[in-house]
């Protein structure tokens, strides 16, 4: 029997002990302090099968773990809130990134295009994502410290045991309706920590289009994590 590679990430703060399978295959245990390494074994022992299953599952990386992404010319295109936009090297009034249906990249920042794009990214996912957060934790009753865009791979959201909620910038490529899902995701364990009946209750009351949104995120989540 093949044995399973897990780390064990281990925080004074956490109570509960949990498993996570990371999109590149990367299973991580997360316990509190003076969980023994025995104790973290046992509870991966048990939980092999379902493991195993979603090391399998389709969302996961097969081929590769950093996609190439696009590079950063006249012509290509680049996702924006879940459309292609064309991007255009080009002198620009403010010397930075600007959008008007398309980007127009300084020819200025030529050696930092893709930082450039990847700054205006993460911009836009501060104005965009964060108020929203806000919002939908309101209607959620989810309380909070704080909202954060951070740079992330495999991990589209995340709530930090500080009670604070993080969200990857990528997202801001994604559809709204996706970029909702992934927000009320992160709220809701404020409410139910695990994936209960309890938990996907509460998710589908408040996103309609939740399958929609795990449908698109699987078809085009590995692109989404491209740099651009």
């Amino acid at each position: 029997m093949k044995e399973l590679s897990y780390q064990t990430v281990r925080s004074p703060r956490r109570k509960t002990v949990t498993i996570t399978v990371e999109r590149d295959r990367t299973v991580i245990v997360r316990a509190p302090q003076d969980t023994t390494d025995e104790e973290v074994q046992r509870l991966v022992v048990g939980k092999r099968q379902w493991i195993i299953e979603k090391l399998r599952h389709p969302q996961k990386y097969r081929n590769r773990l950093h996609p190439p992404g696009k590079e950063v010319v006249n012509g290509e295109a680049a996702l924006y809130l879940g459309c292609e936009y064309r991007i255009e090297l080009v002198e620009t009034s403010s010397g930075e990134v600007e959008f008007a249906q398309g980007f127009k990249v300084p020819r200025a920042h030529q050696a930092k295009r893709r930082r450039v794009l990847k700054d205006w990214y993460m911009a836009r996912a501060k104005e965009i994502i964060l108020p929203r957060a806000q919002q939908r934790g309101h209607e959620l009753g989810a309380r909070f410290k704080a909202a954060k865009i951070v740079e992330n791979w495999y991990r589209w959201g995340s709530c930090t045991v500080r009670d604070n909620v993080n969200f990857n910038w990528r997202l801001i490529k994604a559809p709204m309706f996706v970029i909702d899902y992934v927000i009320v995701h992160e709220l809701a364990h404020f409410l139910e920590a695990n994936h209960t009946a309890r938990f996907w209750s509460i998710m589908r009351a408040h996103v309609p289009a939740m399958d929609k949104a795990k449908d698109w995120l699987k078809e085009h989540g590995q692109v989404l994590e491209e740099e651009v």
